[in-house]
């Protein structure tokens, strides 16, 4: 149970003022702001625009101001970082966002990502009052980004930490998606000389390569890798730990401690016949291609596999983000195959209604058997087995079970594989001593996140297998705060 926040003085006095300019009743009676969204039909015309508009300051002060300010939030226990929202939303509703930002920016190294791409309706927004009344919940995600974009756009960031000193100690971070920044955000502001190394040549890990823009503009990401730079934290681009640099060698360069957070960028298949045809690709090699590498673009080269009937395996949201980028790159018809029914499909509501308003076609209670080539050797088919709903897994989702004799031959040219993922082996199977799982995570105490190596810690898809932005965030909060104890003899 979270302890009962004690406010200042100064924050009590202009608090009260809030209550009583509307009495609670009131606020609950006000209706949840609903986010501007760019038009489904302009948004194929413009394949990286963001679909999502934000809110505008209008609606941000109405949307706070229908915050109750309990005085021990539940929201903040199912926030991974433990962000104060009550205090940031306090603050957007007097009018003062950046303060807002200060107090985002306290926990949170990416609140303008967050605020974008983190599943809030699971978590921060699912513990809200409002559900014992059952009123829709506080949009705690669209009021994070409002407050983080506006101070981007004003430049309003609040003052930078000092930057390490001369002589601090150093850690390493190796990979730099959510989990390595936000490591880096915390122990750089703890006063470490923190350098975060990167296999590929941009800044950002699964937040460039995975995400498309229409969700997550890069802009928004390189804005945030900005702040970090500015706080000291040093990038060092196109080093794969592991192979180019290995444990040993960042020890004789004087890194005290490494976090790992390299990620889950092995693409896993079914197994079934035909994935080896020419238009049967993985959901990571296709989201590569076009959202790290430009392809489709004006100025790049890359190519890319294009289809007119398109299919994406899998219900997540990778798979919807690869389902809608193949529709702004041309497919006709996209096609989503989930063996469940779209109520235990993992993915956010908003990303499969989004997919809806673009075209996409669900066809759940499916799962692929085979492929089909044509003369050519390139995918023309794909044969599916009709599935039922049977008794719940492990999981507490209902099993699909196969219905006898329901397979029917659906006509495509391209199929996308977005069944999972497995962690990066590079630095698990480069570093002696350290203790794996099974399915090549890397084994840590889960308060610590400190593994068999004392002085290594790891945070992410490479401990959890697959897992939200927000997840892998509060796992390098955790481990920043339990290295910088270790590292202090504590």
């Amino acid at each position: 149970m979270m302890e009962k926040k004690t406010l200042a003085p100064r924050d009590a006095e202009w608090r009260e003022e809030l209550r009583a300019a509307m009495p609670a009743k009131e606020r609950m009676a006000l209706p949840r702001v609903k986010m501007r969204e760019l038009d489904p039909a302009d948004r194929i015309a413009q394949p990286t625009a963001e679909v999502n508009m934000g809110l505008t300051p209008e609606q941000a002060v109405a949307e706070a101001t229908r915050c109750l300010d309990c005085p021990s939030p539940r929201c903040v226990t199912g926030c991974p970082v433990s962000i104060d929202i009550p205090g940031f939303i306090k603050n957007i509703q007097r009018g003062d966002v950046a303060e807002a930002v200060k107090v985002l920016r306290a926990t949170s190294a990416l609140p303008a990502v967050c605020g974008r791409v983190c599943p809030q309706e699971k978590q921060c927004e699912s513990k809200c009052i409002y559900h014992a009344s059952k009123r829709e919940p506080v949009a705690i995600g669209y009021l994070e980004r409002f407050a983080a974009d506006s101070a981007l756009d004003t430049e309003a960031l609040p003052p930078a930490p000092a930057v390490a000193p001369v002589g601090a100690v150093k850690v390493a971070v190796i990979g730099s998606g959510p989990a390595g920044l936000s490591f880096a955000g915390d122990m750089a502001a703890r006063g470490y000389a923190v350098t975060v190394f990167e296999a590929l040549h941009e800044i950002g890990g699964v937040l460039k390569y995975g995400i498309p823009e229409f969700r997550l503009p890069n802009a928004i990401v390189d804005a945030e890798i900005a702040a970090l730079k500015a706080r000291g934290v040093e990038f060092v681009k196109d080093v794969v730990v592991g192979k180019t640099v290995t444990l040993d060698d960042l020890e004789e360069l004087g890194f005290k401690g490494v976090f790992v957070g390299s990620g889950a960028g092995l693409p896993r298949f079914m197994g079934i016949p035909g994935e080896n045809l020419v238009g049967v690709m993985s959901c990571n090699e296709y989201l590569t291609r076009i959202n790290l590498m430009g392809a489709g673009r004006e100025g790049f080269d890359t190519p890319v596999m294009r289809g007119k009937r398109v299919a994406v395996i899998g219900g997540g949201n990778t798979a919807m983000d690869a389902v809608r980028t193949a529709r702004r790159m041309g497919a006709e018809e996209a096609i989503v195959v989930y063996r469940r029914s779209i109520e235990e499909m993992p993915a956010r509501v908003e990303e499969v209604h989004h997919a809806r308003q673009e075209g996409v076609t669900f066809m759940t209670l499916h799962n692929p058997l085979e492929y089909l080539a044509d003369e050519n050797g390139r995918v023309k088919a794909m044969k599916l087995q009709r599935m039922e709903l049977g008794e719940p897994d492990e999981s507490g989702r209902r099993s699909p079970v196969p219905v006898e004799g329901a397979v029917e031959e659906v006509p495509v040219d391209l199929v996308i594989v977005s069944v999972g993922v497995s962690p990066n082996p590079l630095v698990p199977n480069s570093v002696k001593g350290l203790d794996v799982s099974r399915r090549g995570t890397i084994v840590v105490n889960e308060e610590t996140m400190q593994s068999s190596i004392p002085t290594l810690f790891a945070g992410g898809d490479i401990v959890r297998g697959g897992a939200t932005v927000i997840l892998a965030m509060g796992d390098g909060r955790r481990a920043a705060g339990a290295m910088d104890r270790t590292l202090r003899g504590e």
